[in-house]
């Protein structure tokens, strides 16, 4: 399929795209799963209480079960005595189950996710940005004139380097390259944008792993 190009002068064109990105069938019992366990795991569990079995110090009875007039006693580690364990406290990350997320279910989910955008016009590509932009005010501009608010913009190594450092205090955008974003980051913003390489280079890693696939199932199946 074809979607619009904007240079950064203002004009138009359009570029050819795989429909298995920018036009899948959306799954949005996917989408939620992925989300779902995403979340889950990105929750940090670092609370952490010690049980009794985890206090140093000596098992030894207290005192003699008969005879002090005194309740009984085991273990100076019980919950009840100051310095002992605690009982029903927080266990830390060991506890928690870690929710599997393979990589199919990752790439299927941001497809889906990308073609809602695509559907709601809320999908832009960019011509890269091949020159260095210093200033905030410029790049706030160049957003502005392209409704760009509320945005992930999602670009090419290069095109990063040249402006992270004029965008990166801009409220509300957020600026990554091709490794670093998930359908979690694709949700939180209204907008996505793309530079025209930052595109190839996602296109490069759906036609690998669909090679991969196909290498597997011939060779070993």
């Amino acid at each position: 399929m074809k979607i619009d190009k904007i240079s950064l002068d203002g004009k138009k064109s359009t570029i050819e795209v795989l429909d298995k990105i920018f036009s899948a069938k959306i799954n949005k019992s996917l989408v939620s799963s992925v989300l779902y366990k995403t979340n889950s795991n990105f929750k940090g569990r670092h609370a952490k209480t010690k049980q009794q079995n985890e206090i140093k110090g000596s098992t030894s009875k207290i005192y003699a079960q008969k005879g002090t007039g005194n309740a009984r006693h085991a273990s100076r580690k019980a919950p009840i005595f100051v310095g002992g364990g605690v009982a029903h406290g927080p266990k830390g990350e060991l506890a928690y189950k870690k929710r599997k997320l393979n990589k199919t279910e990752k790439k299927l989910s941001i497809s889906s996710l990308i073609t809602e955008k695509n559907n709601l016009k809320n999908l832009v590509v960019l011509a890269d940005f091949k020159d260095k932009i210093k200033k905030t005010k410029e790049i706030n501009n160049l957003l502005n004139k392209f409704s760009i608010i509320d945005a992930l913009i999602i670009l090419d190594k290069l095109s990063k380097d040249n402006i992270y450092k004029a965008i990166r205090n801009i409220p509300n955008i957020k600026v990554t390259d091709i490794n670093h974003f998930s359908a979690f980051d694709i949700v939180k913003y209204k907008k996505i944008v793309f530079s025209e390489t930052s595109i190839k280079e996602l296109e490069k890693r759906y036609a690998w792993c669909k090679k991969f696939i196909y290498m597997i199932k011939y060779y070993f199946l």
